[in-house]
């Protein structure tokens, strides 16, 4: 399913990971299905509010927590900069769906890197 929502129809989901041979690109496409999935699941049932939110984005964190053991198989890990930018894209998600209150820190509150 395609993305609809202008500002992430064209958005390149972890950017500052791309190109950087300390981060297995197909580790890196993989995160991006991630979010990619999570944009197509909001679009398809939209969350009333931030609690229908905060499952959403926790349940695809989950799925980062398990990729994060496939980085680390690979010689790599989501470390410091891996971190701030997915954190970055679920901020950015949240505010291109409008969800202005959105906490980043509660978006991934889940999270084990």
């Amino acid at each position: 399913m395609a993305i609809t929502n202008e500002r992430l129809a064209g958005y390149e989901f972890l950017h500052p990971m791309r190109g950087d041979g300390y981060y297995p690109a197909r580790l890196v496409a993989k995160g991006g299905d991630i979010l990619h999935a999570l944009c197509e699941r909001i679009e398809a049932q939209p969350p009333s509010g931030l609690d229908e939110l905060y499952e959403l984005t926790q349940a695809a964190t989950e799925e980062f927590n398990l990729l994060d053991e496939e980085f680390h198989a690979a010689g790599s890990e989501i470390e410091t900069v891996a971190r701030e930018a997915i954190a970055a894209d679920f901020d950015h998600l949240a505010q291109a769906y409008g969800y202005a209150d959105a906490d980043v820190e509660e978006l991934i509150a889940n999270r084990e890197w």
